[in-house]
């Protein structure tokens, strides 16, 4: 008449079977959280490129008007994309020698211009290198 209590549900799922799919759903898991990290990092790139185009753009765009480089406005932007624009700035000649008689003349700077392309393409380059890298070790390979 007593029977002992009957732990297994009909509709249960033997307890093989339970960690396996537990397993996958880890592994599942697990290759979403990679995936987030390869898109947090692609994302970062295109972000810090793209606040350095637009320092880029506002040097260009303050030297294209003939902006006094004396203003804070304009010498905090000159001073901090000099690092940025330095490898480049002898890649063409200027139209015209900085000197006290030039100073705040319209300047269309083709090597401001060379630097944001290369900048541009460097980015893409570094994108494309974290995407490989992540369908190499990817184990859905998306």
């Amino acid at each position: 008449m007593n029977q002992p209590p009957n732990n297994q549900r009909p509709d249960a799922e033997p307890p093989g079977q339970e960690i396996a799919q537990l397993r996958q759903e880890q592994k599942k898991i697990d290759a979403i959280k990679q995936n987030i990290l390869f898109r947090r990092l692609e994302n970062s790139v295109y972000v810090l490129v793209g606040l350095l185009e637009v320092l880029l753009m506002l040097r260009f765009f303050l030297r294209l008007s003939g902006a006094n480089p004396e203003n804070t406005f304009a010498k905090f932007i000159y001073n901090l994309s000099a690092p940025f624009v330095s490898p480049f700035s002898t890649l063409f000649i200027s139209p015209v020698e900085r000197t006290d008689a030039t100073l705040g003349d319209n300047i269309l700077d083709v090597n401001l211009l060379i630097a944001m392309i290369v900048y541009g393409l460097l980015c893409f380059l570094v994108v494309w290198i974290i995407r490989y890298i992540y369908r190499q070790i990817s184990p859905t390979g998306l």
